[in-house]
């Protein structure tokens, strides 16, 4: 019994021992995970532990970093461009947009110029033997006899008016010296002429806006018919305007001739440098503005006539200096640099500023072949027997360039600079009538070869046969149009005619007059009246036809165009 109890009591006594040497190792492994930052593994840690290790594995990434082996990871590090292949695709095609751009843009302004010089010349060539038919028709009517037609065809009284004008206008640019001034501009400082110019240059622009304006008001006004209601105040003050109008527009060019002239004349030269920088200005006020398609052809026509006008200008220079050195050929070298500095400063703005457009626009160079074909179109459809327009106002009204104005201060130039003497003298001038006749008719052979083709290659044959424009119908008379235009097509068999078939008909047996064509016949009822929304049959055609409307808008925008521009922008 005692024995056990011994037993016993030694047992507890070894057990405190162990207890004691356990809780001893556990005070010594602590204090090491504490001096160490190791912890433990057979304690529990609440983050702490974990904190000190992600810094001691910190501390030896740290150490194991050098400068060798950083260099050595920029010299082998290594990456993939076909993991952003679509992004790398598209700069390789902006890159390849950018360098087609000079290539379409000057088959572009190539056409455009062109086109502006076939206006251009007939002012010279067909329309003084326009002018001349017209008046013997007129003279010669009381001994043929009206015949219950007009007295005047409508495109005869157009060409008598703007022989008129011309006639009158030259008159009166006799009493303007082109000597004096000038000497007045040549007195005046660098940076006068320098604000001088760009003044001229936006009254250019706003001229040739409103310009037009004034002439088609004029022809309108002189060949409306009679039946009509007369609103408007005569015929007589509308020429008056118009006269007013082309003689102040011959001034305007005139003074920005002699401002050129006097560039071209200093010793330094500066002012002419002066000039040539403010055509880089203008890409920075067109470049970085936001430009869509139609915003787009607006600039390049307004490019286009800018180009040619500055041609012009540069001949009108020439003849100047010319005769002042007496028509020496020694001093046309020496002006051939400075002429060439201008025409190659006026091509380089242009690319670039078109080359930018295209590229922060994303616009394809593809555009300007549309814009070619828009060009043509006007040409072949002001051939066409239902034209309602003249090709030289066609070309008025898209580019914005007038040629009466210019044509007039060349004339005045030419019959001041060149002095006509003798016999030999005038079949000189009747064999430069006959050769200028001779480029014009050469000239509009191949524009219009070359536009019939592009006319085909864009698809737009079909639309040289619709009828023009008219007014543009209130929103209610469109909706009943289009429920007429719907049931005509619905209702008629197969084998009638329809009433636009026999309108097209008519267009192209008439090649004088034609009248409007007939607006079909609805009948019409009360129910009719009380109809406010469509039904779905009618919301289906309508969304229809506004998709189709909706993939032909860049062809129809591109063609509704005008020269309604101010700094090539329309105003909206």
């Amino acid at each position: 019994m005692a024995d056990s109890v011994a037993a016993g009591v030694g047992e507890e006594k070894e057990t405190e021992n162990e207890d004691k040497e356990r809780e001893k190792r556990s005070s010594n492994n602590t204090n090491k995970t504490e001096t160490s930052g190791v912890p433990s593994e057979g304690t529990e840690t609440l983050g702490f532990y974990e904190r000190n290790a992600n810094k001691q594995d910190k501390g030896r990434n740290l150490s194991d970093l050098s400068l060798v082996r950083f260099i050595s990871a920029e010299l082998t590090r290594g990456y993939f461009l076909e993991h952003n292949e679509a992004k790398y695709t598209e700069r390789r095609e902006r890159v390849y947009t950018c360098l087609r751009i000079p290539k379409e843009l000057e088959k572009l302004m190539t056409f455009g110029f062109f086109l502006c010089l076939d206006a251009f010349l007939y002012v010279f060539t067909l329309l003084p033997l326009r002018v001349l038919l017209a008046l013997i028709r007129l003279l010669t009517l009381p001994c043929c006899g009206l015949g219950g037609s007009r007295i005047l065809q409508p495109a005869q009284v157009c060409d008598v008016l703007k022989g008129f004008i011309m006639v009158l206008c030259y008159s009166m640019m006799h009493y303007v010296d082109y000597s004096m001034m000038y000497h007045m501009i040549r007195g005046q400082s660098v940076i006068k002429l320098y604000i001088i110019y760009n003044m001229l240059e936006v009254a250019d622009r706003l001229f040739s806006s409103f310009g037009q304006d004034i002439l088609d008001a004029l022809y309108w006004t002189a060949t409306e018919p009679k039946e009509k209601k007369r609103a408007h105040i005569g015929v007589i003050p509308h020429f008056l305007m118009a006269v007013l109008y082309v003689f102040l527009h011959a001034i305007l060019i005139m003074v920005q001739a002699t401002t050129l002239n006097v560039a071209f004349n200093s010793h330094n030269k500066s002012l002419l440098t002066i000039m040539m920088s403010n055509n880089f200005v203008e890409i920075k006020g067109s470049v970085f503005k936001k430009f869509e398609k139609n915003n787009l052809f607006q600039m390049s026509n307004s490019d286009i006539k800018e180009r040619f006008t500055n041609y012009v200008l540069l001949l009108i220079v020439c003849l100047r200096n010319m005769e002042q050195f007496s028509w020496n050929p020694d001093h046309l070298w020496v002006l051939f640099p400075d002429v060439v500095m201008v025409i190659a400063s006026e091509m380089a703005v242009d690319v670039v500023k078109h080359a930018f457009i295209t590229k922060f626009n994303d616009i394809t160079a593809d555009v300007y072949s549309e814009y070619r074909a828009s060009l043509a179109f006007d040409l072949v459809s002001s051939r066409q027997k239902n034209a309602y327009t003249d090709y030289s106002d066609s070309v008025s009204r898209r580019m914005g360039f007038i040629p009466l104005p210019l044509a007039l201060l060349l004339i005045r130039v030419v019959t001041s600079s060149v002095k006509i003497q003798g016999s030999l003298s005038y079949v000189c001038v009747l064999l430069f009538y006959l050769g200028m006749i001779t480029l014009k008719v050469l000239n509009s052979i191949v524009l219009l070869g070359k536009s019939c083709l592009y006319v085909k290659e864009a698809n737009m044959e079909e639309k040289l046969f619709q009828t023009p424009p008219s007014a543009a119908p209130s929103r209610a008379t469109s909706r009943t149009s289009s429920r007429a235009h719907r049931a005509k097509y619905t209702s008629s068999p197969p084998g009638d005619p329809t009433d636009e078939e026999v309108c097209t008909s008519e267009i192209t047996t008439q090649p004088v007059h034609q009248d409007e064509c007939p607006a079909p016949h609805l009948p019409s009822s009360k129910s009719d009246q009380f109809l406010t929304t469509p039904d779905d049959t009618e919301e289906k055609d309508i969304g229809q036809e506004g998709m189709e409307l909706k993939h032909r808008a860049p062809k129809k925008d591109l063609l509704e165009i005008d020269r309604f521009t101010i700094c090539g922008n329309r105003i909206d």
